[in-house]
Formats: structure tokens, C-alpha cells, sequence
């Protein structure tokens, strides 16, 4: 029976730190000969991601399964490449830093490099200025930091997406106002820079998904009058809801609902379970004279504009209770409730196979 090379230990350790990633020049240092590399290969026990650059078929499949592949590209580009000065940047760095990305961006890899720039298969490499304070190590990614990745992105991306990836980052506090008006200040000419500091200028830290985002933005477009973002409502001495979108002389939320709150409940709740329990304390609410407008997705589309904009102009229109029985406390900043906290390279996540089922 003929047996397939296994990663030496030796090799095998270090690669979990990059996604299972390892080199010919690491074999060759460990004594695996080309001839055993070969056979791997044939065999689709490893996998070639680019000259040089392998990963083993079962961490291949685990990279796959928990949706890391973009990560994958990112180390296989940058392992290819060995420059130290080239950095992952833009839409990749956005990727690494787990900000949201229009499903449209483009799938190459992106670096920036102060010194030259290259296209190659599956990459870009852009010249740009690249201060040491705009370049940071997150885990096995060089990358940019979270507020100069924001300005790149928001050079060339739609306004809604800019500003929804500005809001996670400051909700998740992976960047700051300040440092974003800094590195802004420092790009004043370059190309792309006024679109990014208007998008700048409309993010607010308290919008907890791109829905509310793309909400917010639309209401305003529509010029309707803003509502706070993530106010708490309490009656009978607990906290019953925290909305998205409170006008209180209308005791009226605004709630911009997502497929995934339902489909992938939080603290372990069944879908059934989190509609039940958003059933009572909105019963509750409403019996107090809090009134509710749900919106989707399907509800920001231009042609559902008008339907969208009557609808909430008609509740506004209805003054709240006099008396009330319950009392809104407005929430400073956010509150994360994601799950994508962004990528590390690591692979020893509690669920994560990629290193722990190594062919003999």
C-alpha cells in the first residue's frame, strides 16, 4: 500500500498560525524531498496555491468550511511574494479587520507597497505613501490599520457600504473619530479623498448592522426627521427592548429587521424562541402606547421609497402618550451583537479542524 508524505511536525505547527499555509523552503529545511512534494501533490494530499505555497487537502477543506478562503489567498499572495514592505490593504484588509464589504468588491487580493506597483495572478500591489503608523500586525496579517483601511475603501465604495464599514469599526471600537480625521488630513489630495470624508462625516457608531446603516442614510434622503439610534425601553422595572430607532414625541421604533436575527438567534435561542420572546415584549409595549414601523431590506429599494416614506410620516403624524408607563434611556454608543470579529490567521479557534486531522 503506498503511503502519502506527512507535514513534519516541525512544519506542520508553525502553519497553524497562517491558515495551514507552509513553503517548499520549509520542507526542504525539515529534509522533504522535491520528489515526496510531487508525489503529495499527484496524490491531492497537498494542495499548490501558488509557487511554492502549499496547504494541506483537509485544512484546505476546513479553511473552506468556516468561510476563510479570502484569509487563505491573502497569506498564499503574500508568502509568494516575500516583500515585507508590501501590506494587505483595501478590500482585503477590510476582510482581515471583519468590516462589511459590498458583495460586489472585487475578489483579488489588494496590497499597498510604498515603493512599487505590481498586478499579478489573483493580486493587486498599488503604490501609495504608507506610514508606519498605518500599518499594523493583526495576527499572521500585515496589514493596514482599521482607520487607514477605511479611507482606501471609502475612496471607491458606494456611499451606504463606506459608510456602514465606518460604523462597525467605530461601533466595535477598532478605530476612533480622531484617527480617522488624522489619516484624512494626511491623504487631503488624494483622489477619491472628498467622497471619503462625507462618508466620514454621515457614520455614527450606534448602528449595529448595515440595515440600520442603509436606514438611517435613507431617512435622511427622504427627509425625514433622525431618529436616535439604540434606545433601551423600560416598563415593570426590567429592560423589555432596546430598538434601533426611537422619535419620542411619537413614542414611535423603528426596528430595520434582518433575515439573520431570525435564522441565527443569539444566547442560544431557537428562531421560534427569539420571535416569541420579541412577541411578548412588544405586546407589552404596545399595550403602554409604544408603536412599532418594521422595515427590511425589500423596504429601501428606490421604488419602495414613496410607500416607505408615507408609512412613517403617517405614525409621526400620531402624538405619543401623555403619560407613560415605561421610560427610554438613548444608549451612548453600540453594542456589538456580531459574530465576525474579523480574522487572525489563527487556526486554533474551538471550532476549527484546520491543523488536527493530518493524513499518515
Amino acid at each position: 500500500m503506498r503511503t502519502h508524505p506527512a507535514v513534519p511536525l516541525a512544519v506542520a505547527e508553525p502553519a497553524r498560525r497562517r491558515l495551514g499555509i507552509f513553503t517548499t523552503a520549509d520542507l526542504a529545511e525539515r529534509g522533504v524531498s522535491k520528489e515526496e512534494v510531487r508525489t503529495a501533490t499527484r496524490a491531492g494530499t497537498w494542495v499548490r496555491l501558488r509557487t511554492g505555497v502549499f496547504v494541506s487537502a483537509a485544512d484546505l477543506a476546513e479553511v473552506e468550511r468556516s468561510g476563510r478562503r479570502p484569509g487563505l489567498e491573502a497569506l498564499a499572495v503574500t508568502t509568494s511574494l516575500g516583500r515585507p514592505s508590501a501590506v494587505l490593504s483595501g478590500v482585503t484588509a477590510a476582510w482581515v479587520w471583519g468590516l462589511p464589504r459590498p458583495r460586489t468588491s472585487q475578489s483579488i487580493v489588494q496590497l499597498t507597497d510604498p515603493h512599487r506597483w505590481r498586478r499579478g495572478r489573483g493580486w493587486l500591489m498599488t503604490r501609495a505613501e504608507l506610514p508606519d503608523a498605518e500599518v499594523t500586525q493583526r495576527g499572521a496579517y500585515r496589514v493596514t490599520t482599521a482607520d487607514r483601511t477605511l479611507v482606501d475603501v471609502a475612496r471607491t465604495w458606494p456611499e451606504i457600504h463606506a459608510v456602514a464599514a465606518i460604523d462597525a469599526a467605530l461601533l466595535r471600537r477598532l478605530t476612533t473619530e480622531e484617527d480617522l480625521r488624522r489619516v484624512l488630513d494626511r491623504q487631503a489630495n488624494v483622489p477619491g479623498i472628498p467622497r471619503a470624508v462625507r462618508a466620514a462625516a454621515l457614520a455614527d457608531g450606534r448602528a449595529e448592522s448595515w440595515l440600520e446603516t442603509c436606514g438611517r442614510l435613507t431617512f435622511a434622503a427622504l427627509g425625514l426627521p433622525p431618529f436616535v439610534p439604540q434606545v433601551e425601553l423600560w416598563a415593570e422595572g426590567r429592560l423589555l427592548k432596546v430598538v434601533d430607532g426611537w422619535y419620542p414625541e411619537a413614542a414611535l421604533a423603528v426596528e430595520f429587521d434582518g433575515r439573520v436575527k431570525y435564522l441565527r438567534p443569539r444566547y442560544g435561542r431557537t428562531p421560534e424562541e427569539e420571535l416569541w420572546q420579541e412577541k411578548r415584549s412588544e405586546d407589552l409595549l404596545r399595550s403602554l402606547g409604544v408603536r412599532f414601523v418594521r422595515l427590511a431590506a425589500e423596504d429601501m429599494p428606490a421604488a419602495r421609497r414613496t410607500r416607505l416614506e408615507t408609512l412613517v410620516r403617517r405614525q409621526l403624524a400620531v402624538d405619543g402618550p401623555r403619560e407613560r408607563e415605561f421610560s427610554e434611556v438613548p444608549r451612548e454608543a453600540g453594542r456589538w451583537r456580531g459574530t465576525d470579529a474579523g480574522d487572525d490567521g489563527w487556526l486554533s479557534r474551538a471550532d476549527d479542524g484546520v491543523g488536527t486531522r493530518r493524513p499518515g
